[in-house]
């Protein structure tokens, strides 16, 4: 900042000024975060395509992976929509994120402990020898 302090007339003038006057620092503060907004909101509404046969054609060629993820994340969001839907008590999937673990699909077994690294590393090194 002190190079531009030092060599820029504009750059003094303006720190001057937002300095002095608040109404000047409010009007130009506005500026600087409603012009990027304006254009990045032309520049995502121009760039948006709903075009049905441009998606059509970027679902065949997409990987068997992002089809795959497409696939889990739908029946995670239906699954868990559902519980929401029938009121079911999702608390647990919260305390058990925090404790480490995951939750299974089985509705008897829902906390599934993750496995421990340590125990990872022994069978591992009982494989080896």
């Amino acid at each position: 900042m002190s190079i531009l302090w030092e060599k820029s007339e504009t750059w003094r003038w303006l720190v001057r000024r937002t300095r002095d006057s608040k109404p000047f620092f409010l009007a130009f503060a506005t500026l600087c975060g409603v012009v990027p907004g304006v254009i990045g909101y032309g520049v995502m509404q121009l760039t948006n395509s709903r075009n049905p046969q441009l998606e059509a054609r970027l679902r065949e060629n997409a990987r068997p992976e992002s089809l795959m993820m497409g696939k889990v994340n739908q029946d995670r969001l239906a699954e868990y929509l559902g519980e929401l839907q029938r009121k079911e008590d999702t608390n647990d999937r919260y305390v058990a994120a925090l404790r480490g673990e995951t939750l299974t699909r089985t509705p008897y077994q829902r906390i599934q402990p993750v496995p421990k690294q340590n125990a990872e590393k022994k069978s591992n090194s009982n494989e080896k020898a």
